[in-house]
């Protein structure tokens, strides 16, 4: 491991304010921060009146991963990622099963962005994937490395909670290849589980479709808070609207974590009829920690037939066209 060298880069997306306070325009809660005091994310610091990342080439966390971990579904299938993050986030999660380096205090060791595109080269691996935490709050380390992987033919994907505002995603655009985004819910479930809101977020997948970033969304299903048919009814009717029908919808098994300890798992039996119901709307459903090859793997929207089996992370592709009709699945293959 490189020694450590750290070294404050100041951020992208600021505005300086009167009396040494700046505003963040990363995302959207747009934070006033004063001098020497961090915004709500608590990894930019206002420092005599200019905004700096505190994490940048310092990551909590780095892996290698299936990109179907992400869940990517639709983006090069049966390959793996480089996986990185740094600590820090811009939600409150009450669910959250990262809570440990999103909410906790920062550490991480030195690693260069041109070193994170070395490791990729090192371990062969064709993707380089932005995740865990939530990639905004990192956003200067991210770009930094995206544009180097970019040079070495290597893909960019972000894990996010798209709480992030339009100029930085377009500023991004061109050095990301996918991005899944996690749609948590109705307004009420932002704001009793994550001190956010649920507007900017669409308004984030709607300017990540603009650029023509491949788009995948997940919804945890947590009971008693977006277990109900007119969630997901309304959810894959916004998708099929916005996004186009052929947008995958991953439904994923709550499982009790960090302060959402009291609630039981997610029944199997609802996440079916969830399942059941996005498709009236969607050609490609998914539900994530079930474990069940029925409802992981793709099917051709047209004949039906089964194109690429997934059991777990284990993935059997032999290609994007149905061998039956000949149909081709969307996505990056």
């Amino acid at each position: 491991m490189e020694p450590q060298k750290f070294k404050l880069k100041e951020a992208l997306f600021y505005e300086k304010l009167p009396n040494k306070k700046v505003r963040c325009l990363l995302c959207p809660r747009k934070c006033f921060i004063s001098n020497n005091s961090t915004g709500f994310c608590r990894v930019r610091k206002n420092i005599e009146g200019k905004l700096y990342s505190l994490v940048h080439s310092r990551p909590c966390t780095v892996s290698i991963d299936p990109i179907e971990k992400k869940p990517l579904f639709h983006f090069l299938p049966g390959t793996k990622a480089l996986s990185i993050a740094t600590c820090g986030c811009n939600l409150t999660c009450s669910f959250c099963q990262n809570y440990e380096i999103s909410q906790g205090e920062i550490f991480g060791e030195f690693i260069s962005p041109e070193k994170v595109v070395d490791l990729a080269k090192k371990y062969e691996v064709k993707i380089i994937a932005y995740t865990y935490t939530e990639p905004t709050v990192f956003y200067e380390y991210c770009l930094d490395i995206m544009k180097l992987a970019k040079k070495e033919n290597l893909k960019n994907v972000f894990i996010s909670n798209g709480y992030i505002n339009r100029d930085p995603i377009r500023k991004i655009a061109p050095y990301l290849d996918a991005v899944n985004i996690d749609v948590k819910g109705e307004e009420k479930v932002y704001s009793a589980l994550s001190h956010a809101s649920l507007k900017p977020v669409l308004e984030s997948v709607l300017e990540f479709k603009k650029t023509k970033v491949w788009i995948e969304i997940t919804s945890l299903i947590i009971p008693g808070y977006n277990d109900s048919k007119k969630w997901i009814d309304d959810l894959s009717a916004w998708i099929k609207n916005n996004l186009g029908p052929e947008t995958p919808l991953h439904l994923s098994r709550f499982y009790p974590a960090y302060k959402l300890t009291n609630i039981e798992p997610t029944k199997i039996s609802i996440l079916k009829k969830l399942y059941k119901e996005s498709k009236k709307n969607l050609k490609h459903v998914y539900l994530g920690n079930v474990f069940d090859w029925k409802y992981e793997s793709t099917y051709c929207p047209k004949c039906e037939n089964l194109v690429i089996r997934r059991q777990g992370y284990e993935v059997d592709f032999n290609g994007s066209k149905c061998k039956k009709c000949g149909t081709n699945i969307a996505g990056v293959f």
